[in-house]
């Protein structure tokens, strides 16, 4: 009973990680300017990676039995939460600092 549990838990949050990666695509083509497909994927892609994260930790928990496993995908969400953002600031400052503006309501 447990296992299903588990299998139907992790499933249900890789497809809303997977959907929150496809979204940030989308949003990355849809976009008219530099700064609007930034927030778009930087958004979407932090968001992803904690939902397949969460689905890979109960995986390797439950699952596999590997404690070690966890700890490294733990981790490795953590650095992610951290640089993901940073990076996206540090871009769309340096964009700025170029001279690239943001479209206005007019396009």
């Amino acid at each position: 009973m447990l296992d299903w549990l588990v299998w139907g838990v992790s499933w249900i949050l890789l497809l809303v990680g997977c959907v929150f990666v496809v979204t940030g695509a989308v949003g990355m083509i849809r976009m008219p300017d530099l700064y609007t497909r930034l927030h778009a994927a930087s958004v979407t892609d932090t968001g992803g990676a904690i939902f397949i994260s969460l689905a890979l930790i109960l995986q390797s928990v439950f699952v596999f039995g590997s404690a070690m496993a966890a700890i490294k995908v733990l981790l490795i969400m953590f650095f992610t939460l951290f640089t993901a953002p940073t990076a996206s600031h540090a871009l769309a400052k340096t964009a700025l600092l170029c001279g690239q503006v943001p479209l206005g309501v007019d396009g």
